[in-house]
């Protein structure tokens, strides 16, 4: 059974730190296209936050936490983890790891064949 859990999500005051973690069981990550990671806020859209691909070694990320968010990868753990500095009220929303197992991006919903249940990042 393959799945995908999110867990490290909570309660930051602006300006603090979170670190969420996408933990697969039953597929090794090293073996996707790519993994990204998404939010959605209330109301809205699910956005593409970051991705990683290339067992790790290549990122991307949206404008608006360029500089501030770090996506990493430890294939020892099949883990794929996101660090979130600085962070700030609009951060907040539930966020959402999601594995591509064919081809093409990670940067938008419509790509990913795999999504864990989420995780809520609440920033005041």
């Amino acid at each position: 059974h393959v799945q995908l859990v999110e867990s490290g999500g909570g309660s930051a005051q602006a300006g603090g730190s979170l670190k969420l973690s996408c933990e697969s069981s039953g597929y090794r990550l090293s073996s996707s296209v790519c993994v990204g990671w998404f939010r959605q806020a209330p109301g809205k859209g699910r956005e593409g936050v970051a991705s990683i691909r290339n067992g790790g070694t290549t990122t991307n990320y949206a404008s608006s936490v360029k500089g501030r968010f770090t996506i990493s990868q430890d294939n020892a753990r099949n883990t794929v983890y996101l660090q979130m500095d600085n962070l700030k009220p609009e951060d907040t929303a539930m966020y959402y790891c999601g594995v591509n197992l064919v081809e093409g991006s990670c940067a938008v919903e419509s790509a990913i064949d795999l999504w864990g249940k989420g995780t809520q990042v609440t920033v005041s």
